[in-house]
């Protein structure tokens, strides 16, 4: 399943964090960050709860960018 969601990240290099960061959280499959668009892409893992799963995704994203959020 994937989903997208609003960001608001600062800088293209913040932006490349994000989701390094989203992609070694358990539950993520892929992520992609546009930081044009200010958009994140996230495919989950099968059977993964996307709530669950997203709120890591921004406790990690928020470890490598503080200043990031994700809009769930």
């Amino acid at each position: 399943m994937k989903q997208s969601y609003k960001i608001e990240v600062d800088c293209a290099n913040c932006a490349n964090l994000m989701e390094e960061a989203a992609k070694k959280t358990d539950g993520v499959k892929d992520a992609v960050v546009n930081f044009m668009a200010q958009k994140m892409e996230v495919e989950f893992s099968d059977g993964a709860d996307s709530k669950t799963v997203m709120k890591s995704v921004l406790k990690n994203c928020k470890k490598v960018e503080e200043d990031c959020e994700i809009f769930l």
